[in-house]
């Protein structure tokens, strides 16, 4: 029965307006590793110094993430969501206006409070608007931004880059993110938080639980591991695999697919059998990063379709972890949600830096996919000790209740 209502229910027409902001921001984050070549010599840096604009990114979204989530706490949610899509355009003009690669990582840092800030407002309020046999679809559709940028955003953005210049994806990306701040405050309701306002003291209380802690340390590393090697993925396909520059974009269209076959499958299946697909997901992904060492990576085709079931595993870690998360975190979902998207930008910040300085090692190109596969070796240690403790036996996502009813009043 359970499953069966899960699969009627309808997910309300304000997690899929949010999943459109998502998309942006999944389409900045990814966008510069379909173009970093062309960014990294018009900057006048080599590519690996070039990846910092990856990492540094996530390093805004590790920190900027929670910091948003307490320091907007009490603030309407139409107008903390809209903020943040102002400050991601303004963030994407500076980039474009500068010629100085340090004044372009100071923009990435921006751009990546401001995504923080989106991120953890949007999946609250996403969250709260579905039934608790819906909140790890409700996760995955909002996360599908992620799944639809690698689809549609980089390869479009990927393809700009290369005729037009970066800079002009990036105009791009502040003009839309201004219309998708008009929309979201036509149609987002006034949400307003009603009855007491939490107070940060007990959004810290909440997150005493080892449980979330242990969620979080294995989406640090599972999704960490993943874009170890999707950091660099244009020189893998291009220098290892013999791929043409021009065709990159059209095989991030396939690492995209499988990404949002991935956020979809995780999010039909965390409400059900969470930690079984977090760990099934691991092995996959551990088999994949393996793979991609051999000299079977030399060949395009294989490569190709390694790179579409590294999207699906890797993708489909987020709806999952995220919802475990907010579970285990209790009365501060917010918060929650904001320190897993944390999470996984450590696990991409450490993994693309590692990944950057393997690559430049002896290893070379199979440098990032050791890295990938020791990090995703290691997420499987948290993930088996939720299990062997039954963690998701006990939960009781009572404040998610009461988030949920406090968003219907409001609306």
């Amino acid at each position: 029965m359970p499953s069966s209502a899960q699969s009627t229910v309808r997910l309300p027409f304000v997690v899929w307006l949010l999943t459109l902001g998502t998309f942006l921001m999944g389409t900045t984050e990814f966008i510069v590793a379909g173009i970093l070549p062309e960014m990294a010599a018009d900057l006048g840096v080599g590519v690996s110094r070039g990846g910092l604009l990856i990492t540094f990114f996530a390093i805004g979204m590790i920190v900027g993430a929670p910091a948003m989530a307490i320091a907007t706490l009490r603030l309407p949610q139409r107008s903390t969501l809209v903020l943040a899509l102002v400050v991601f355009a303004l963030g994407h003009a500076l980039a474009a206006l500068v010629s100085s690669f340090a004044l372009v990582l100071v923009a990435r840092v921006i751009t990546a409070f401001a995504t923080g800030t989106f991120w953890a407002v949007a999946g609250a309020v996403a969250l709260a608007a579905v039934a608790p046999n819906a909140r790890a679809r409700a996760s995955g559709m909002i996360i599908s931004g992620i799944g639809l940028a690698t689809v549609i955003g980089v390869p479009i953005g990927s393809l700009v880059g290369n005729h037009i210049g970066w800079r002009g994806a990036f105009w791009a990306l502040a003009v839309l993110a201004g219309v998708v701040a008009l929309i979201i405050g036509r149609f987002i309701p006034t949400a307003s938080h009603t009855g007491r306002a939490p107070s940060v003291r007990s959004q810290f209380a909440a997150l005493r639980s080892g449980r979330f802690w242990l969620t979080w340390v294995a989406g640090v590393l599972l999704l960490g591991g993943v874009m170890a090697v999707y950091s660099y993925i244009a020189p893998l396909l291009t220098d290892r695999a013999g791929v043409p520059t021009g065709a990159v974009s059209l095989i991030l269209v396939g690492y995209g697919i499988g990404a949002l076959i991935g956020t979809n499958i995780g999010g039909r299946l965390g409400d059900r059998a969470p930690l079984a697909a977090l760990i099934g997901a691991a092995l996959i992904a551990f088999l994949v990063l393996a793979l991609l060492q051999t000299p079977l990576s030399t060949h395009p085709a294989a490569t190709v379709v390694l790179l579409i079931l590294m999207g699906l595993a890797g993708q489909s870690v987020p709806p999952v972890s995220t919802t475990l998360a907010v579970r285990f975190a209790d009365n501060a979902p917010t918060l929650a949600y904001a320190l897993t998207a944390s999470a996984f930008n450590v696990g991409i910040a450490g993994g693309s830096l590692t990944a950057g300085i393997a690559l430049d090692s002896s290893l070379g190109l199979t440098g990032p996919a050791l890295v990938g596969m020791l990090m995703v070796a290691l997420g499987l240690v948290p993930l088996l000790t939720l299990t062997a403790i039954r963690a998701t036996r006990t939960d009781t996502p009572s404040a998610l209740e009461q988030l949920r009813t406090t968003e219907k009043a409001a609306a």
